[in-house]
C-alpha cells in the first residue's frame, strides 16, 4: 500500500464511507465494509478509493468538516458485527423488540439516518464496554485484550489523553461547548484537569475502548484491502468545540470565523462558522498541530487530499462586525506561509494530493508544481477561457503531476451538469476526441454513451491518477453535498445495493468489465493488482 507512488499511472473512485453500506451494516457504511468496496474496485482496474473525512463528528453533525476531533474516528462507523465484546453480550440477539425495529428501519433507509444509527450503536458500544470491564479489561485481569488496550493508550497517548478527556467531559457537561464548561476546566488549570481525570477514569476509559476498537477494525481493513491505496482527506479545520481547539486554545482565534469569498458556489461566499488560526503562534511552534494531524493521517491512509489548500496559504477572515480580509493580506506572506505549511504536511510522510479550486492566485500553484504535489483538474472546468468559443482543453495534455476528476463531493454530477449546460458549453465537450469518436452531439441527452464518453476522456488524461465520484461512474445525478446550503439530504447518500454484492448485480458487474478494459487500455491498471 505505502509503495504507490504519485508517478504511477492509476485510476481511482471518489465515495464517502458512510456511503458503502453492506448487507451486514447498522444503517451506515462501516470500517469493515471497505475490503468489499476493494473487492469490486480490483475487478474494475482501480487501485485508489479517495473517502471524505472520517473523523469524529460533533453531536448533531452530519457533515464531515464538522469534527470535534482532528485525530479521532468516529465510533459511528465501527462494525459492531467485529467487536467480541459485543458478542459476547448477545450480539444482535440482546436488541429488544424497539431496538430491533429501529435496526430493520435503518438499514431499509434511502439515506443515512445519523441520529438514529448513533443512537443505536452507543448503546450497544456501552454494552461491549460492560462486557469488557467485567472481564478483559479488569485491572487485574492481565489477558492479552486487556493488554492489548493498555499498549494502545500508551502509543497514542499525544493525541488519546486529550481527546478522551474531552469526550468525557463534554458528556458530564451535557454536550455543551467547552466554552461554557467550569471556568477552571474551561482554562486547563491542572489541579481541574486532575481532579476530572481522577472523577471521570470510567469514561475517559470508554472513549479510549472505542477509538482502540476502530483502530483495531482499520488496521484489518487496510490489510484485506491490499493493492488498494486508501486515501483520506485533511479538513482545513475543526469545529471550535473541539478537542484540539480546547487543547490549544491560544493557537486559534474563537472571535472571527474562516470561509471562502464569493466564488462558483456562492455568489456571497461561505461562512463555515470555523476558529480562525493564529498562524503567528503555529509558525512559533514549528507547525506543530499540523505535523501531529499530518503523522496520525499518516498512520491511517496511504495519502490524503489536502482540503482548502489555499487557505493555508491565505485565510480568509469574518470578523463578528462583517469586515472580512485575507490573512496574511499580501502576496509575498502568503507565499512563505503556505509553502512553510505545505513542507510541514509533507513531513508526514504519506502522499497528498491538494483541493486547489475556487478562487486560486496563480502563486499557489507554482508553490504546488515546485513542491511536487498534484493540484485538481476538474474536467468540466479545465478550458481556454480566453479563446474564442472557450473549447475544452485537451486532458491528454494535462501534467502529469496533476489529478484530473469529473468532480468532486462538492460539484454537480456530471449527469446535472450535462443535463443543465448550455448548448454552447455541449457543444465545445462534444469536440474531445471521445465525443466525436461516439458521434455524441451537443443535443443528446444524458445517456450512458455521454457518461462513458466523459469517463474515457478522463482515463485517457496526462495526469498521472484520475479520480470519479462513484455517482459519476454510474451516471446517476444524486450528489454527496450541494455547498452553502443546510440541508439534511447532504452527507447522507447511500449505495442503493449492498456493496459486498457489487460483484454480483448486473449493473456493478458491467461496470467493472468497462472500467477494467479502460484502465488496461489508458495504462491505469496495475500489474500488481490481483
Amino acid at each position: 500500500m505505502g509503495e504507490l507512488r504519485a508517478s504511477r499511472r492509476r485510476a481511482g473512485v471518489v465515495v464517502p464511507l458512510f456511503s458503502i453500506l453492506s448487507s451486514g451494516s447498522w444503517g451506515i457504511g462501516e470500517i469493515a465494509d471497505l475490503p468489499a468496496l476493494a473487492d469490486w474496485m480490483r475487478e474494475s482496474g482501480l487501485s485508489v478509493v479517495q473517502l471524505l473525512p472520517v473523523n469524529e463528528m460533533g453531536d448533531g453533525q452530519t457533515s464531515p468538516y464538522s469534527a470535534l476531533s482532528a485525530m479521532a474516528i468516529d465510533p459511528i462507523f465501527i462494525a459492531l458485527r467485529e467487536v467480541p465484546e459485543f458478542i459476547a453480550w448477545g450480539g444482535v440477539s440482546s436488541l429488544d423488540n424497539d431496538e430491533i425495529d429501529r435496526l430493520v428501519a435503518v438499514r431499509k433507509s434511502v439515506a443515512v439516518d445519523y441520529r438514529a444509527v448513533r443512537e443505536l450503536k452507543e448503546r450497544c458500544l456501552r454494552d461491549a464496554f460492560d462486557t469488557f470491564l467485567d472481564g478483559e479489561g479488569r485491572a487485574d485481569a492481565g489477558t492479552e485484550r486487556a493488554d492489548a488496550l493498555r499498549a494502545y493508550m500508551e502509543r497514542q497517548s499525544w493525541w488519546l489523553d486529550d481527546y478522551a478527556l474531552f469526550r468525557a467531559l463534554h458528556a458530564e457537561n451535557a454536550g455543551r461547548s467547552w466554552t461554557e464548561w467550569d471556568a477552571a476546566i474551561r482554562d486547563r488549570e491542572p489541579a481541574a484537569l486532575d481532579a476530572a481525570r481522577t472523577r471521570l477514569e470510567p469514561d475517559i476509559l470508554y472513549y479510549a475502548f472505542l477509538q482502540w476498537i476502530a483502530d483495531e477494525q482499520w488496521a484489518r481493513a487496510r490489510a484485506a484491502c491490499s493493492g488498494v491505496a486508501i486515501f483520506g482527506d485533511f479538513p482545513f479545520m475543526v469545529s471550535a468545540d473541539s478537542a484540539d481547539v480546547w487543547a490549544r486554545q491560544h493557537e486559534f482565534r474563537l472571535d472571527g470565523s474562516v470561509g471562502v469569498p464569493p466564488d462558483a458556489f456562492s455568489d456571497t461566499g461561505q461562512d463555515w462558522g470555523l476558529p480562525v488560526y493564529r498562524w503567528d503562534v503555529h509558525e512559533r511552534s514549528d507547525d506543530e498541530w499540523l505535523r501531529l494531524r499530518a503523522r496520525r493521517c499518516a498512520d491511517l491512509f496511504d495519502g490524503f487530499r489536502v482540503d482548502h489548500l489555499v487557505g493555508f496559504f491565505r485565510t480568509f477572515v469574518r470578523e463578528g462586525d462583517g469586515r472580512t480580509f485575507f490573512v496574511p493580506s499580501d502576496e509575498a506572506p502568503q507565499r512563505a506561509q503556505g509553502e512553510r505549511v505545505l513542507r510541514a504536511i509533507q513531513d508526514g510522510g504519506a502522499e497528498l494530493i491538494a483541493e486547489d479550486l475556487g478562487v486560486v492566485p496563480d502563486f499557489v500553484r507554482a508553490s504546488l508544481a515546485a513542491a511536487g504535489v498534484p493540484g485538481l483538474k476538474i474536467l468540466r472546468w479545465e478550458r481556454e477561457w480566453d479563446a474564442a468559443g472557450q473549447p475544452f482543453l485537451d486532458p491528454a495534455m494535462y501534467p502529469a503531476v496533476s489529478v484530473a476528476m469529473t468532480g468532486t463531493h462538492d460539484t454537480e454530477t456530471v449527469a446535472e451538469w450535462w443535463t443543465n449546460a448550455e448548448g454552447e458549453e455541449r457543444t465545445r465537450a462534444t469536440e474531445l476526441p471521445a465525443f466525436t469518436d461516439a458521434a455524441i452531439t451537443a443535443d443528446e441527452t444524458f445517456s450512458h454513451r455521454v457518461r462513458d464518453a466523459l469517463l474515457v476522456t478522463l482515463f485517457g488524461a496526462g495526469s498521472d491518477l484520475v479520480l470519479a465520484p462513484m455517482q459519476d461512474m454510474f451516471g446517476w445525478a444524486d450528489r454527496i453535498n450541494v455547498p452553502a446550503i443546510v440541508s439534511d439530504e447532504n452527507w447522507s447518500w447511500r449505495l442503493p445495493w449492498p456493496v459486498d454484492e457489487m460483484l454480483y448485480h448486473t449493473e456493478t458487474s458491467d461496470r467493472a468489465a468497462f472500467l477494467e478494459r479502460l484502465a488496461q487500455r489508458t495504462g491505469r491498471r496495475p500489474s500488481g493488482l490481483a
